[in-house]
C-alpha cells in the first residue's frame, strides 16, 4: 500500500551519479520534488548532517533515507513502478544489482584522476565488461518484447536508461547500434513527455567531489 507524502527533497551533487536513476522515477511518476544540486562548497558541512556521511539523501517529510537504491526501490513501490507481482518485483532487483555492478565500473573510469590509469581502466571495461553485460541485457529486453520486466515500464527500465545515456555520452550516440533493442528502450523512456521535460532542464554536468 502506497503512503500519500507531503514533500521530497532529493539531496545529491550536481552530476548524475548515483541520484540520477531517483530524478527519473520522480520525472516519470510526474512527482514534484526539491532537486537540491549540492556544490563542492556546501559538501563539507553537509557531510557532518548525513547519517553516513554519504549523498544521496532523500527527505521526506522532514526525514532523513540514505542509501540510492533503497530510496529508488521506495519510490518505486509508492509510484508503481515495480512491475504487476511480487516475481516482477524480484526481477527488478534483480537487474537493477547487476546494473550496479556495471555501474560500478564505469564510475571507476569517469573518477580516475590518472589520465594513463583512466585508460587503462576505459580499455578493459570497454573490452570486456560493457560486452558481457549489455549483450545480456539486450536479449532480455528483445525477449521481454521491449522492456526489462513484465509488459510494461518498471523501474529497472528506468535504472538502465540512466546507464545506456552514460554509455552513450562515454562512446557517443552511436555505439548503441549493435543493441537495438537497449536502444530503442533509452529513447522510448526518453520520449516519455515527463521524462523528456526533466532531460530538456537538467543542468550541464560538473565534477563529482570526493565523499
Amino acid at each position: 500500500m502506497s503512503i500519500q507524502h507531503e514533500s521530497y527533497k532529493l539531496q545529491y551533487f550536481d552530476v548524475p551519479g548515483r541520484a540520477e536513476h531517483i530524478r527519473y522515477i520522480f520525472a516519470y511518476a510526474g512527482v514534484d520534488f526539491d532537486d537540491v544540486r549540492v556544490s563542492k562548497d556546501q559538501w563539507p558541512e553537509l557531510k557532518k548532517k548525513t547519517l553516513f556521511g554519504k549523498l544521496p539523501v532523500l527527505v521526506i517529510d522532514g526525514k532523513d533515507v540514505p542509501q540510492s537504491n533503497a530510496i529508488a526501490r521506495y519510490l518505486a513501490r509508492q509510484f508503481g513502478l515495480t512491475g504487476k507481482t511480487e516475481w516482477d518485483a524480484l526481477q527488478c532487483d534483480v537487474l537493477v544489482d547487476t546494473l550496479g555492478d556495471l555501474q560500478e565500473s564505469v564510475t571507476k573510469v569517469m573518477k580516475e584522476p590518472d589520465p594513463i590509469k583512466r585508460e587503462e581502466l576505459r580499455a578493459r571495461v570497454t573490452k570486456e565488461e560493457l560486452p558481457f553485460y549489455l549483450s545480456k541485457f539486450e536479449k532480455i529486453v528483445k525477449d521481454n518484447g521491449g522492456y526489462s520486466v513484465g509488459s510494461d515500464v518498471t523501474w529497472s527500465d528506468l535504472v538502465l536508461a540512466v546507464l545506456l545515456d552514460q554509455f552513450e555520452g562515454m562512446y557517443g550516440r552511436a555505439a548503441l547500434n549493435i543493441y537495438p533493442s537497449l536502444k530503442g528502450l533509452k529513447e522510448r523512456i526518453h520520449d516519455v513527455p515527463n521524462v523528456k521535460a526533466y532531460l530538456e532542464k537538467r543542468p550541464p554536468r560538473s565534477p563529482l567531489p570526493r565523499q
